[in-house]
């Protein structure tokens, strides 16, 4: 194994070391239930971590020891599916020593969860900062809606009926969509047959009614009617000013009675929000008279709102929840990736957790079915200059957290034009992209730990804590309090 690459490993808590001096160390199968439920992993029989170097400790008899692997990977008594191929599993010689190089990826969502002794309920982990733990109820619930067959949304909630639906929502949906495609066939339709066409509203097996799928109920149905499906929906749309001191400046969330509350209203109230500080530059259309107002920032920023919405697991906790300040906007949303991130943001694969929902969004040319929208989002970060967007994703409960800051990479400004506030001006200027995205974030949040900084901005602790130390050196941080109780603020130019 190449030292560098136990090194990422290790920093992105998905390496594993074992020593299996006397035979196959009885945790080796909880840490592959853990990676195979998070976002995989290494494990090293033969080798230990010394401070920052790894040792290798050598293997007497690594064939019998792959032997035995391979043997309780196929039990069904004991693993609940072996997602390893021959390859995952090799002998390596380091240092004169052999080493057993396990590769376990990320389990496919119809194998979650990846449980042991036939019990998913207690014997099902994950991997957390450097250890293993047993997923909670919800966590395992959560991965078994996701190895469902067919997307959330599609199930026909027989118990209710048509009223459940906000039909002004409605209305304003169709006049949306008559502007996107006004000559769409569906344009015609009777309230009710269009949402028969769009999934929204499905026929019982049981009494052979209408009643709304789980799509239209929470895309178009009043909110007092949603919770009754799902307890934990709450939406949530908060603009901050910079100095972190007044807690918000305009809100808009559900449950509050002044509007429908559900996900289509949602959009329609916040989109312009999201999107009103932004420059536009002076551009006409074709015809040479009209003023071209919407830009490919507008474009990503609606997509990075759309996707939330799609990819939401509303059985969550938290409610969706977004944040805006000058130059920072975080949407958080229940759920983790249906897809590691990283092919995510590669792109090309499309694993949405509500495919009705998306069907919407797809009708008013937002979203994507081809799985472009996020690459498309970092791309247009990238044009403008800005710092790289960030997907980060935490467990239990399960949330994905999407960190677009407005700030320039290098340090020369923002998305208005300013520079960074610094007291000579060149301070910031070489920053890397994980400093700039720290020193957004506290001037942003003040938060208290480095922890909490990891988590939010999706670097590991070791890169936050190595920036923390950057930024301090060029005076651009402080630690207000106590190293314990304390926080982190920015230092403002004088």
């Amino acid at each position: 194994m190449d030292l560098n690459e136990l090194i990422k490993y290790k920093e992105n808590n998905r390496l594993e070391m074992k020593k299996a001096a006397g035979g196959l160390p009885k945790s080796i199968w909880e840490t592959y239930s853990a990676f195979a439920n998070t976002n995989g992993g290494v494990i090293l029989l033969g080798v230990e971590q010394q401070g920052d170097t790894f040792r290798v400790l050598g293997l007497d008899n690594p064939e019998k020891l792959i032997f035995d692997f391979w043997n309780v990977v196929h039990d069904r008594d004991k693993i609940s599916v072996n997602i390893l191929a021959e390859r995952d599993v090799r002998i390596e010689t380091v240092d004169g020593g052999k080493v057993i190089v396990v590769h376990v990826p990320r389990a496919k969502l119809q194998d979650r969860p990846v449980y042991l002794n036939k019990d998913y309920l207690n014997h099902s982990y994950r991997r957390s900062g450097e250890g293993d733990y047993t997923c909670t109820k919800a966590e395992v619930q959560s991965m078994l809606r996701d190895a469902y067959g067919e997307t959330q949304d599609t199930v026909v909630i027989t118990e209710m009926g048509l009223d459940v639906f906000d039909y002004e929502t409605l209305r304003a949906f169709r006049t949306r969509m008559d502007s996107t495609r006004p000559e769409h066939v569906w344009s015609k339709l009777e309230n009710n047959d269009l949402l028969y066409r769009l999934g929204y509203i499905g026929r019982s097996r049981e009494d052979g009614g209408l009643h709304p799928t789980a799509a239209g109920l929470l895309m178009f149905g009043h909110d007092y009617e949603i919770v009754k499906v799902y307890p934990d929906y709450f939406l949530d749309y908060q603009e901050h000013f910079a100095d972190g001191e007044t807690r918000w400046t305009d809100r808009v969330y559900s449950g509050t009675g002044e509007w429908s509350g559900n996900l289509f209203g949602f959009y329609s109230l916040i989109v312009n929000k999201l999107t009103k500080d932004l420059k536009v530059p002076f551009k006409l259309a074709a015809d040479g008279y009209t003023r071209l107002d919407d830009t490919p920032m507008h474009r990503a920023i609606r997509e990075a709102l759309a996707n939330s919405l799609v990819n939401a697991d509303y059985h969550g906790k938290r409610g969706l929840v977004i944040k805006k300040w000058p130059e920072l906007l975080e949407i958080a949303n229940p759920g983790i990736f249906r897809i590691p991130i990283e092919v995510a943001l590669g792109g090309g694969v499309s694993e949405p957790r509500n495919s009705v929902i998306l069907k919407m969004f797809t009708l008013l040319n937002i979203g994507e079915r081809a799985g472009s929208g996020i690459p498309n989002i970092y791309s247009v970060w990238k044009e403008q200059g800005w710092v790289r967007p960030q997907y980060s994703e935490a467990l239990d409960p399960e949330r994905t957290t999407l960190t677009l800051s407005f700030s320039s990479a290098n340090g020369n400004g923002t998305r208005n034009g300013t520079r960074n506030g610094t007291r000579n001006g060149t301070r910031n200027e070489n920053l890397s992209q994980a400093d700039a995205l720290v020193l957004e974030y506290i001037k942003a949040k003040k938060p208290e730990t480095a922890t909490q900084i990891a988590e939010a901005v999706g670097k590991s602790l070791r890169t936050v804590k190595r920036s923390l130390s950057v930024l301090q050196t060029l005076n651009l941080i402080q630690k207000i309090g106590s190293d314990k109780t304390g926080h982190w603020e920015a230092i403002t130019e004088e």
